[in-house]
């Protein structure tokens, strides 16, 4: 396998590269939502290998955690590419902007590069429309997608409770009544609550010891949002 640098993949030749690699971390984060590092690999794809001790994993994990605002938990593993051991560093996020060492970058082909002040005023000004209209955007989810099951459990748990005086009739007069249609497309809040097609995601793992580095076991799950709550506790229990 030959490796290149993108605006999604990053290659260090160590971690004598440590304070690089956490600035590629946040510039590509800043562009997109996720990327990948490797330690133990030039930049022109050769392949020298990385020590991979427990040491060196806990120094790559402390780095991020220290240096990177808002904080993220990537997946540091060790495995051997062409009989040589790497590290590779899988992180995501979608709190941008992110700052490394105090100052925001932004992936530019396979360079990083300082944002601009005007730039970054851009990013928060996305990140607060963001935070406050997602939830209602228009989804490409049809009514239909949405699961009766999900719904019916839904409105009796809030019949029970006390919380909704309405009873199921449909799916569809269920959603417009909660405001989560707009014509015959659920909106992004619907398809996240009531869609098992969507795009939400949770990760569970079970690690070796106090410190995010060693994992016994890891699982992602998908589905609508309590489906996914119930996963999640039954995978603690």
């Amino acid at each position: 396998m030959k490796f290149k640098e993108t605006e999604k993949l990053e290659l260090k030749k160590s971690t004598s590269e440590l304070k690089e690699a956490v600035i590629s971390i946040v510039a590509i984060l800043n562009k997109y939502h996720l990327g990948t590092l490797y330690f133990g690999i030039k930049n022109n794809g050769i392949v020298i290998g990385q020590q991979a001790s427990k040491v060196t994993l806990r120094k790559i994990s402390q780095a991020i955690s220290e240096h990177i605002e808002p904080k993220i938990y990537p997946k540091i593993q060790s495995r051997k590419i062409e009989g040589k051991q790497c590290i590779i560093v899988k992180f995501e996020g979608d709190d941008k902007p992110y700052f490394a060492y105090g100052r925001a970058y932004i992936r530019v082909g396979d360079e990083d590069r300082q944002i601009s002040i005007k730039e970054l005023e851009k990013l928060f000004l996305k990140k607060g429309s963001y935070r406050s209209n997602w939830e209602f955007g228009v989804s490409d989810a049809g009514v239909d997608k949405a699961s009766n099951y999900a719904i019916r459990r839904f409105v009796k748990r809030a019949n029970d409770t006390g919380r909704m005086d309405y009873r199921y009739d449909n799916a569809g007069n269920v959603l417009n009544k909660l405001g989560l249609i707009k014509g015959n497309k659920l909106l992004n809040a619907g398809r996240v609550l009531f869609c098992s097609d969507n795009s939400t995601e949770v990760q569970s793992a079970v690690f070796a010891g106090n410190e995010k580095i060693t994992f016994l076991d890891i699982q992602s799950f998908r589905g609508n949002l309590f489906e996914l709550i119930e996963t999640s506790e039954s995978y603690i229990k």
